[in-house]
C-alpha cells in the first residue's frame, strides 16, 4: 500500500510501481493495483459510466470491432433483405466515440483541427494515387474477370438494386454519394479513431496502428474474396483475395500515417472520401 500511496503523490514513480506490481509473486494485490493502474490511462477517455463498469477501452474496442465485422458479413454476403445493415453498421461506426468516450477521449482520437491545412492537399494526392494503384493493379493481373476487386465492387453495386434502363451518370451518383459519406466517416472514425486508441492502450502506437489496419483489411474480404453473385451462391477468390487485403491493409496504413502526422483524423476521412470517389469513376467510367 505504501507504494500506492506514494505514486498517487508522485505520478512517474506510481506507473513505474504499478508495472513491477502486474508479477504475481512481487505484488499480492495483484488485482487491486491492475484496477487503478488502468483507471489512471482511461480516466480521460472513457466516460464515467462505462469507467465505473470495470470494461476496459481495448476490450469495449475489440468486441464492438468484432460486431461490425458480423454486421458488415451480413450487410454484403447475406441475404438481400439486410443489405440495408451495412450503411446502417457505418452509421453505427460514427456514433461510437459519442457513446463510450468523453470530450477529453474524443480530442484523443483525432477530432481535432490538421496541424496545417496543407496536409489536405497531401491526403487528396495520396488518397488518389492509392485509387489508381488498385485500379491499374486489377487491370494488370486479373483484367475484367471476377477476380477483379474492382469488378467485385461493380457488380455488388448492380445486384442491389434493378439498374436496368438508368443513365450511367445517374447510377455513379446514386453509389457515389453514399460512398463517400457513409463509409469514409463511418470506418474512419471507428478504425483510425476509436479502435486504434483502444489497442493503443495495451500495444505500442505502431503495433495498434499495424493491428487495426489488417483488422480493417480483412473486413474488406467481403467486398472481394467471399463475393455473392446475382443468383446468391457465395464465391471464395484466394489468390485475388490475398492480394486485396495487402492493397487494404497498405490504404489502411497511409490513412493512419496521415491521421498521426496531421493530427486530425479528419485527414483520414477526407482521403477515405477520395480513395472512393476515384473508385467509382474507375469503376464506371474506367471499365
Amino acid at each position: 500500500m505504501y507504494s500506492i500511496n506514494r505514486g498517487l503523490r508522485y505520478n512517474n514513480f506510481f506507473i513505474d510501481k504499478v508495472r513491477l506490481c502486474f508479477h504475481p509473486v512481487l505484488c499480492w494485490e495483484k488485482k487491486t493495483v491492475t484496477y487503478i493502474y488502468t483507471g489512471m490511462n482511461e480516466t480521460r477517455l472513457l466516460k464515467r459510466g462505462w469507467l465505473n463498469s470495470g470494461i476496459s477501452l481495448p476490450v469495449i474496442g475489440v468486441i464492438a470491432g468484432l460486431l461490425f465485422a458480423g454486421a458488415r458479413a451480413v450487410g454484403t454476403i447475406g441475404p438481400q433483405a439486410y443489405r440495408f445493415i451495412l450503411p446502417l453498421g457505418f452509421i453505427v461506426m460514427m456514433m461510437i466515440p459519442f457513446i463510450f468516450l468523453g470530450k477529453e477521449g474524443r480530442r484523443k482520437i483525432g477530432f481535432a483541427k490538421s496541424v496545417s491545412p496543407a496536409w489536405y492537399g497531401y491526403a487528396i494526392c495520396v488518397a488518389t494515387i492509392m485509387a489508381l494503384v488498385c485500379y491499374a493493379s486489377g487491370l494488370l493481373l486479373f483484367g475484367l474477370s471476377a477476380d477483379n476487386w474492382f469488378v467485385s465492387i461493380k457488380n455488388s453495386y448492380y445486384n442491389t438494386m434493378n439498374t436496368s434502363g438508368m443513365p450511367l451518370a445517374m447510377l455513379f451518383m446514386i453509389f457515389t454519394i453514399p460512398a463517400i459519406l457513409f463509409s469514409p466517416a463511418g470506418e474512419e472514425i471507428f478504425f483510425r479513431g476509436f479502435l486504434q486508441e483502444a489497442l493503443s492502450q495495451k500495444f505500442s502506437y505502431g503495433k495498434a496502428m499495424i493491428t487495426d489496419s489488417m483488422f480493417f483489411a480483412l473486413i474488406h474480404l467481403f467486398h472481394h474474396g467471399l463475393v455473392k453473385d446475382a443468383a446468391g451462391i457465395i464465391h471464395f477468390y484466394a489468390l485475388s483475395g490475398f492480394l486485396w487485403v495487402l492493397l487494404m491493409f497498405s490504404t489502411a496504413m497511409v490513412f493512419a500515417w496521415l491521421k498521426k502526422k496531421s493530427g486530425s483524423l479528419y485527414l483520414a476521412i477526407a482521403a477515405h472520401a477520395v480513395f472512393n470517389l476515384m473508385m467509382n469513376v474507375t469503376i464506371f467510367y474506367g471499365m
